[in-house]
């Protein structure tokens, strides 16, 4: 399997070549469900580019960042049976971010505003910045992302659009453990019975499309907290229920609307997110 660190060295080795590439853009520590992306790219495309790098610019406390996992042997070894179908492509800091590590600043609207966005100051200008360079250098011709970050999909696809990078971007379903939880790198971080425990996310989520609060929010968000608050480590930071198309949280549901759920709950110092459809189908 062939490791690339520079993406010019991607490029030449194209070069004479003219294929279908994919790109699975990861920041390591892989798991079954990054494998699921990896094999749909496999299915669409010739070759399939999976990007290797943890990127500083999208952590806003010091602390995630260093507590994110990484093991590179290991994915690398994970990604042996796709064979020579896939290239790694790990570059450091400086490949990346040549003129310092800084993000840029992008606007996507209300895509980025609440969520992951109020609560995370910055991330997602980290997010596109990387992206935005990822998709450049590479030139795939397909990117594939994992709708656990929907909100982070959502943005891509707006990213996209806005630089005329003219990639199709793929959002593919969440891979859940046997139990329902999320997978995720940061699942690694979690005590064997904190992973446990953590499947009532899910299972909360899954009452809560079933419940009839009649469209009550405010005690769809009690009842999550009860649920969830239940194990002393955790703590809801928050529940909300959102548009797809534009992301902006609401108070009251319309019955010919379509949400999301839209959940980030800290297991002790791990923090998890969590996305659902909310339909009653």
């Amino acid at each position: 399997m062939l490791v690339f660190k520079a993406a010019a060295e991607i490029r030449d080795y194209f070069k004479s070549k003219s294929v279908p590439l994919g790109l699975v853009p990861t920041m390591g520590a892989l798991h079954s469900g990054h494998l699921s992306l990896v094999q749909r790219a496999c299915n669409e495309n010739e070759r399939v580019v999976v990007s290797i790098y943890v990127n500083p610019t999208q952590f806003n406390q010091a602390a995630d960042l260093s507590h994110y996992p990484s093991n590179f042997k290991r994915d690398k070894e994970l990604l042996k049976p796709f064979g020579n179908q896939v290239i790694i492509y790990a570059p450091d800091d400086n490949e990346i971010y040549p003129e310092g590590t800084k993000s840029k600043n992008y606007d996507f609207g209300t895509l980025t505003t609440y969520m992951e966005g109020e609560f995370r100051p910055g991330h997602f200008n980290g997010v596109a910045t990387v992206v935005e360079t990822l998709l450049k250098t590479i030139r795939p011709s397909k990117a594939y992302f994992g709708e656990k970050d929907f909100q982070q999909l959502q943005a891509i696809k707006a990213l996209n659009i806005q630089k005329n990078l003219g990639v199709v971007i793929v959002g593919c379903p969440i891979v859940r453990e046997a139990q329902g939880l999320a997978m995720s790198s940061r699942n690694q971080n979690l005590t064997p019975d904190q992973r446990k425990q953590a499947s009532v996310i899910y299972k909360t989520l899954q009452k809560l499309k079933n419940k009839d609060f009649d469209g009550n929010i405010k005690e769809m968000r009690a009842y999550f907290v009860k649920q969830v608050e239940q194990y002393n480590s955790f703590k809801v930071e928050y529940f909300l229920v959102a548009s797809p198309k534009d992301l902006i949280p609401v108070d009251e549901i319309n019955p010919d609307g379509i949400y999301r759920f839209f959940v980030a709950v800290f297991v002790g110092k791990t923090r998890l997110i969590d996305t659902l459809p909310f339909d009653r189908m």
